[in-house]
């Protein structure tokens, strides 16, 4: 089955998404635990866990549906001692919000080396990283976000997240999202059903399709290659339609969320109808 949403508002509080993420058709989707700019957030109460809870069982949204995404000031490899301290609490702390919502998996970004280390020596740091909080956590797996390679982001190609996982002590709960905007500008090719074939071929030989969570479904502004990470409307950029209809249509993906993160909420209830069309 076909897990389709979108990344939705918790405004209000995070038992609020699945309502908003019913109110599209979605049977998959993501949200940030916290606010996603600030380092601190006042703990979840027990009420809203319970709320978020008996809401999923309602309407039916399972853990494997779920795909929360962490905040954007987390750098898991930080060049600086203090401030990597600094992103690995944050991160244990939006773990421990995954755990109590009865989640799986935490989405993110995994680091920068900010011109003050390596590419390597940065890959480095987020494993250690990893390892230290899975070490203080239970059940959720960490899921790597590939990166557009803008700045000084690492993890934009295939190499950089394998050698990541490859340092993993506890592999099971180590996982993969693939963006489909940070695939192409980062210089994977998509726009055609070889190209996507291709693509995916040489994320299976470097990574394994086993360890593939989630797909972000975004189309991209900006070219090939470009290093410039701004989402389109799937279908409106430089990616086109054939890909997402090879991938609603690809059962290597079955089963793991696919949320759309494009730029337009008002037609995300019809992109995910035009996505299931593909499915027939």
């Amino acid at each position: 089955m076909n897990y389709i949403g979108a990344h939705i508002s918790s405004a209000g509080g995070v038992e609020k998404t699945i309502l908003r993420a019913c109110q599209i058709n979605a049977t998959a989707f993501s949200f940030f635990t916290k606010n996603q700019i600030q380092w601190y957030a006042k703990p979840l109460i027990q009420k809203q866990i319970d709320c978020f809870k008996n809401l999923c069982i309602k309407y039916k949204f399972t853990p494997n549906q779920i795909l929360p995404h962490s905040s954007y000031l987390i750098n898991l490899g930080h060049p600086v001692d203090e401030l990597l301290k600094k992103s690995q609490i944050l991160f244990l702390d939006e773990m421990t919000r995954c755990s109590q919502l009865g989640l799986n998996f935490l989405n993110f970004h995994p680091g920068s080396h900010l011109n003050k280390i390596t590419e390597s020596s940065c890959l480095s740091r987020i494993s250690h990283s990893i390892n230290m909080i899975l070490d203080q956590t239970q059940n959720i797996t960490a899921v790597l976000e590939n990166t557009a390679g803008q700045g000084t982001n690492v993890g934009y190609c295939f190499e950089h997240l394998a050698e990541i996982i490859d340092n993993i002590h506890d592999k099971s709960r180590i996982g993969v999202c693939l963006d489909t905007c940070h695939l192409f500008v980062s210089g994977y090719d998509l726009r055609t059903i070889q190209d996507c074939k291709n693509t995916f071929n040489k994320f299976n030989n470097i990574i394994g399709l086993k360890y593939l969570k989630g797909i972000h479904l975004n189309d991209s502004k900006k070219n090939i290659n470009s290093r410039v990470d701004r989402h389109e409307s799937l279908g409106l950029g430089k990616i086109g339609t054939e890909a997402f209809s090879w991938i609603i249509r690809n059962n290597n993906f079955s089963n793991i969320p696919m949320i759309l993160e494009t730029i337009n909420p008002k037609i995300w209830k019809q992109e995910i109808q035009w996505l299931r069309s593909h499915k027939k």
